[in-house]
């Protein structure tokens, strides 16, 4: 929401009309007039909000490799479809997460020998 509201008042700055802004936006006027009549949010606020949304994610995304390692699907008798599909998804979400991890890593030296053995 904070991004729309910024995006909003950029084009309001630029005057362009609350109808134009609703085009380019996909929304609607309403929604341009109360995201201009809404008080104006601080980078910090905007930061802060970010890193709760993102602490909200990696939770998540911890619950669910726990909860998927607990069920071992190695060991659950399914069809061959069906197990190629659930190594191919395991496969592509764990190189998502690598890459996370290592970009994270990147950003936060420390980050780099901590990873050694850690565990969600």
């Amino acid at each position: 929401m904070a991004q729309r509201r910024a995006a909003v008042r950029r084009f309001a700055a630029q005057k362009l009309s609350n109808r134009a802004i609703a085009e380019r936006l996909g929304i609607s006027k309403d929604t341009v007039r109360r995201d201009l009549e809404a008080p104006e949010v601080s980078l910090r606020e905007l930061v802060a909000e970010r890193a709760a949304q993102t602490d909200t994610a990696v939770s998540q995304a911890c619950a669910a490799a726990q909860s998927a390692a607990d069920m071992r699907p190695a060991y659950v008798i399914t069809d061959e479809a069906t197990a190629r599909r659930w190594h191919s998804d395991l496969r592509a979400a764990a190189g998502q997460l690598t890459a996370l991890a290592d970009q994270f890593a990147d950003y936060y030296l420390f980050a780099r020998s901590a990873m050694d053995g850690a565990e969600c």
